[in-house]
């Protein structure tokens, strides 16, 4: 036990500096709005790195990605999504959002139900009107702001739903 506090003292001996430099705010490109689900983290983060957006976007994660910010099922989670966006505006100086949705989402099964994903075709309409609403809602709010709409593939590939703008 003195050995553990003898650690805590220690630890709280080292300057800030050495723990960590200062680094100065910076600009971004975009906001990230992803899923929480754990097969597309590193998959959604390679599509930004590709994109060569690596360290120029924040990133904000809901579960089913855009339902999480518009479906009435997780209607609780909206303000915080949405105020998120506002500050990375203000804090990040940010034009854009992109959103990657993903197949095989079971947070959109729970909002919409099984049958809105239950044929690649379904399932392909139902994020089509997910994204879309949450374009439009993202324009009402953040007029002439850059919003991208994307679809992935269980293998990482990914489809545009609606205009690229950024």
């Amino acid at each position: 036990m003195l050995a553990l506090a003898g650690l805590g003292v220690a630890a709280t001996a080292v300057p800030r500096a050495a723990a960590a430099p200062d680094i100065p705010p910076a600009s971004y490109d975009a906001m990230l709005l992803m899923c929480i689900d754990p097969r597309f983290v590193h998959p959604t983060n390679e599509y930004m790195l590709g994109r060569g957006l690596v360290n120029r976007y924040s990133q904000f994660a809901l579960a089913g990605a855009a339902a999480g910010a518009v479906s009435q099922h997780w209607e609780a989670w909206h303000n915080t999504f949405w105020d998120n966006l506002a500050a990375s505006i203000e804090l990040h100086s940010i034009n854009g959002v992109v959103v990657v949705n993903h197949r095989d989402c079971g947070a959109v099964q729970i909002a919409y139900g099984p049958d809105a994903i239950s044929t690649p075709e379904r399932e392909t309409a139902t994020h089509e009107r997910i994204l879309g609403t949450f374009r439009e809602e993202a324009l009402r709010r953040h007029p002439g702001i850059d919003v991208e709409t994307w679809l992935m593939a269980l293998d990482g590939s990914v489809e545009q739903i609606g205009p690229r703008s950024l």
